[in-house]
């Protein structure tokens, strides 16, 4: 559902402006709310409501006895906050999930399928740099290619 790598930054209010396609697929889906929350590799994970419930109750199927759960879950949820955009596309992202992130001004924001991640540009080309090489031989791994 949302799918590219799009440049963009920080406003001096500290709002985002989401990638036009992004909005016009929140449109045509009829997505008027987002989730965003701790993500792994250093990056911000935004989901859709619908997405988010449906993380949300697999997260919830995992038993709380289990102490590694329990501390996902913790990081997770406790990260999470509701957000939607403005008339302009444009969100806001508290500051305890930037800090988070590393995000200063400059983020990149990837459509991953069913999430967009978003990243501090410096840690996006950090990764990228250091992990497209392998990309056939993970492709190879994963799906027997």
């Amino acid at each position: 559902m949302f799918y590219g790598e799009y440049i963009h930054t920080i406003d001096r209010k500290g709002r985002l402006i989401l990638p036009a396609r992004f909005r016009e697929v929140a449109k045509i889906n009829f997505i008027d709310k987002f989730f965003i929350t701790r993500g792994l590799d250093r990056c911000l994970f935004m989901f859709s409501e619908e997405e988010w419930r449906l993380q949300e109750n697999k997260f919830k199927a995992v038993p709380f006895t289990n102490q590694q759960a329990r501390t996902f879950n913790r990081l997770y949820f406790s990260g999470a906050v509701e957000v939607t955009a403005d008339k302009q596309g444009r969100i806001l992202i508290p500051q305890y999930l930037k800090d988070f992130a590393e995000i200063k001004r400059d983020v990149v924001i990837v459509g991953v399928s069913n999430r967009i991640e978003i990243w501090a540009k410096t840690r996006w080309e950090e990764f990228y740099n250091s992990s497209h090489q392998s990309f056939e031989e993970i492709a190879e791994k994963l799906m027997g290619i």
